[in-house]
C-alpha cells in the first residue's frame, strides 16, 4: 500500500473541511456528514510495522546491508584494477583512441598533457583465483579474497562528487529522492522496533574531503520515519536523545502519550501520513533511550575483537569503531547500516594519501567480514564496500617519480561486495588496458542496486511509489537488470 496514493483518497472532504474550517458554511457541512471517518489501517501507526503488504515479493537471501560507502572516489587503478601492462605506458600520452573524446571535468579539461600514471605500489595475486590487489596497502583486503566478489567494471553517467554520490545512493541525480535504506525501511521494516531500520555513521580518513549533506540518507517523498538516523561519535549518540534536567521517564511517557493522542486526533481530520510518521518517531525515539545507549558501549568487547578490527577500534568515530558497531547492529537486526569514509578525493598526493586512507580502512573492512561469517550472519548479510566513481588513468597536474594526483572517472572503478547471496571469490568484468573503458560485462551503479535488491528479495521493477506522475524506483526510469553472473 502506497501511503501517498492513499493519502490522496482520502484528500477530497477533509482537505476541504480543513481549508474552510474558519467558515461558518463550512461548519454546518461537518455536523450535517458526521463524524470523520477514520484512517485506512494502512495509515494506522503500528510500532511493530514490518513493511508493506507482500513484500518481500520472493524467499530472500539477505535480511539486512551494510554499506561501506569510500566518499570521495577510491582510485580503482590503485587499489583492484591492475593490469601488468600499465608498466609499459606509464609516462606516455593517453592516446585519443582510448579517450574518444569524452567527458573531463573542469580541473583536467584544460591540460596540454594527459600522461598515463602506473601504481606506485606492489600487486600480488590473491586467493584461489589469483586476483590482482593491491597487497602494499590492502593486505587485509587480500586475506579474504575469496570471500568477496569485485566487480571491475561498476560505471555511472555522474562525473561530480555530490551528483554521483546522489545517484548511486538513490537512483537518481536529481535532489529530493528517497535513499537506499529509506527504500528498505518502507518496504520491508525492521524485526527490531526499538531500533532505527536505517542507520548512519560518517567518519574521516586521510583528510575530509567533500561534505556530506543529509539528504543522502533522507526519506525523499516517502513518509520521514523512514529517512535514515545519525549516530554521532561525541555527546548523545543520536541528537536530544536524554531527557533534559528534570524530566524523568515518567513524565516523559505521559508528554508523549498527550502528544499522540493530539496528534492522533490531527490526523483523522487532515489525513496526512506525516502526522503518523511524527507519532512513530516520538515512539522510537523514546525506546532508543533505552537501546542505543546499550549499543554504543563496546565495554563488552573482547579484546581479540578489537586486536582483530585494528589499533582504532577502541576509538570513538573511527572507521574501525563503527564497523564493530555496524557488526552489533546486524546483530539486533538493523536492515540497513551505511558507513561513510571521508577523504578519497585525491587529485593531487595520491601515493600517500591513499596509503593512509587504506591504513584506516582495510583491516576493519576485511575483519567485519571475517566477525560476520564467524558469527553466522555474513550469509544473510550484503556487505558493499565502494565509492561513487574512480579515477583516471592520466596523472592530474604534475607526474613525477613518486607523486601525482588523478581525476575522477565515472566511466569504470571497482566495487567489492560480500555475502547475502553474492558469489564469493570472483572477478566480475574488464577494462581495457587502460582502466579507461569497460570491455566486458558492464555493471551500472543500478544494476549493483538491483542485485542487491534482488537477493533481498525484491524484484526492483514491481518496487514502486507513485509520484509527480512517475513510478519512482530506486533503480531510476532508465532501466536496470540484476547481474546473475554476481549471484550464487
Amino acid at each position: 500500500m502506497n501511503p501517498l496514493e492513499e493519502y490522496q483518497r482520502q484528500l477530497t472532504r477533509r482537505q476541504l473541511l480543513s481549508r474552510s474550517r474558519g467558515c461558518l458554511g463550512a461548519t454546518a457541512l461537518a455536523s450535517l456528514m458526521g463524524e470523520v471517518p477514520k484512517l485506512s489501517a494502512a495509515n494506522q501507526t503500528n510500532p511493530d510495522q514490518r513493511g508493506l503488504p507482500g513484500m518481500p515479493h520472493f524467499a530472500p537471501k539477505a535480511k539486512r546491508v551494510i554499506y561501506l560507502f569510500m566518499a570521495g572516489g577510491p582510485s580503482h587503478i590503485d587499489l583492484f584494477d591492475y593490469k601488468p601492462e600499465l608498466k609499459k605506458i606509464h609516462g606516455k600520452e593517453l592516446p585519443e583512441s582510448v579517450r574518444k573524446g569524452q567527458r573531463l571535468t573542469g580541473m583536467t579539461s584544460g591540460q596540454k598533457s594527459f600522461p598515463c600514471v602506473a601504481p606506485m605500489f606492489n600487486f600480488k595475486r590473491y586467493g584461489e583465483r589469483g586476483t590482482w590487489i593491491n597487497g602494499d596497502i590492502l593486505p587485509h583486503t587480500a586475506s579474504i579474497a575469496d570471500d568477496i566478489a569485485i566487480i571491475r567494471t561498476m560505471n555511472t553517467e555522474a562525473i561530480n562528487h555530490d551528483p554521483a554520490i546522489t545517484y548511486i545512493n538513490t537512483g537518481t541525480q536529481q535532489l529530493g529522492r528517497p535513499s537506499f535504506g529509506a527504500w528498505l525501511s518502507y518496504g520491508l521494516g525492521s524485526p527490531n522496533k526499538d531500533m532505527p531500520a536505517y542507520v548512519v555513521m560518517i567518519s574521516v580518513g586521510n583528510a575530509p574531503g567533500q561534505a556530506l549533506y543529509s539528504r543522502l540518507w533522507s526519506s525523499g517523498n516517502l513518509p520521514s520515519r523512514h529517512q535514515g538516523v545519525q549516530f554521532r561519535s561525541a555527546g548523545d549518540p543520536v541528537l536530544f536523545l536524554s531527557d533534559p534536567k528534570g524530566l524523568d521517564r515518567g513524565l516523559r511517557r505521559k508528554m508523549l502519550d498527550g502528544l499522540a493522542k493530539i496528534n492522533a486526533e490531527k490526523a483523522q481530520l487532515s489525513g496526512d501520513p506525516e502526522i503518523e510518521a511524527r507519532i512513530a518517531q516520538y515512539e522510537m525515539a523514546y525506546r532508543m533511550q533505552t537501546s542505543v545507549p546499550g549499543l554504543m558501549d563496546l565495554s563488552g568487547e573482547t579484546k581479540a575483537t578489537f586486536e582483530m578490527y585494528g589499533p582504532d577500534s577502541q576509538k570513538k568515530g573511527t572507521f574501525a569503531a563503527n564497523c564493530i558497531l555496524a557488526r552489533r547492529m546486524a546483530e539486533r537486526g538493523v536492515p540497513f547500516i551505511q558507513l561513510f569514509q571521508r577523504g578519497w578525493d585525491q587529485h593531487g598526493g595520491l601515493p600517500k594519501a591513499i596509503r593512509n586512507n587504506c591504513d584506516k580502512v582495510d583491516q576493519p573492512a576485511a575483519a567485519l567480514v571475517k566477525d560476520l561469517k564467524q558469527r553466522g550472519l555474513l550469509d544473510d548479510t550484503v556487505v558493499i564496500f565502494g565509492g561513487e566513481f574512480g579515477r583516471t588513468i592520466y596523472s592530474q597536474g604534475a607526474l613525477t617519480k613518486d607523486n601525482h594526483g588523478r581525476d575522477h572517472h565515472g566511466r569504470c572503478f571497482s566495487t567489492w561486495v560480500a555475502g547475502g547471496g553474492f558469489k564469493p571469490g570472483i572477478d566480475y568484468g574488464e577494462t581495457d588496458d587502460h582502466c579507461y573503458n569497460i570491455v566486458k560485462d558492464p555493471v551500472h551503479i543500478n544494476d549493483l542496486n538491483a542485485s542487491v535488491l534482488h537477493c533481498l528479495g525484491i524484484d526492483h521493477n514491481r518496487f514502486t511509489v507513485k509520484y509527480q506522475g512517475l513510478d519512482l524506483k530506486l533503480t531510476g526510469v532508465e532501466g536496470a537488470n540484476v547481474v546473475k553472473g554476481l549471484l550464487s
